[in-house]
């Protein structure tokens, strides 16, 4: 079984946002997998994909302030600042963090660990909704 489905996420702030929920609700398919994987691809290049603790929220300020250090927002560092210092800054980070997460589909469910939740990293102050393609590729359920 094949399915692929784009949906548009709700407006996020800068920062490290768990979006596991948001993605399940919008794909309801998975229920009828019992083997497979789902292939989950952002279509933004300043915002990113990655899977991390879903349980304390200083895991996600900690990866912010890790960020910011790492790719400072200094325009004189960079050529491409058209849109401001937060432009090409926010490029670098998702490339470092990527565009995509695969993940196991076990019984209709993401098979994620018990700590474990997938993030949508905005880097921009203002970025607007964000755009995911989902393929779920798996045995479908008999039962």
């Amino acid at each position: 079984m094949w399915n692929q489905t784009k949906i548009t996420l709700s407006k996020k702030a800068r920062g490290y946002h768990i979006i596991t929920d948001e993605i399940l609700h919008q794909i309801p398919e998975i229920k009828k997998i019992k083997t497979g994987i789902a292939h989950i691809f952002i279509q933004h290049t300043s915002a990113s994909l990655t899977i991390n603790e879903n349980a304390d929220p200083s895991v996600r300020r900690d990866f912010a302030t890790h960020f910011k250090r790492m790719v400072p927002e200094d325009t004189s560092m960079y050529e491409h600042t058209l849109e401001g210092p937060d432009d090409m800054t926010s490029h670098i980070k998702s490339s470092m963090l990527g565009s995509s997460v695969s993940i196991p589909i076990t019984d209709g469910s993401l098979n994620l660990g018990t700590w474990q939740g997938i993030y949508l990293c905005e880097h921009r102050n203002n970025g607007g909704r964000r755009k995911l393609v989902i393929t779920l590729h798996g045995e479908k359920d008999i039962a």
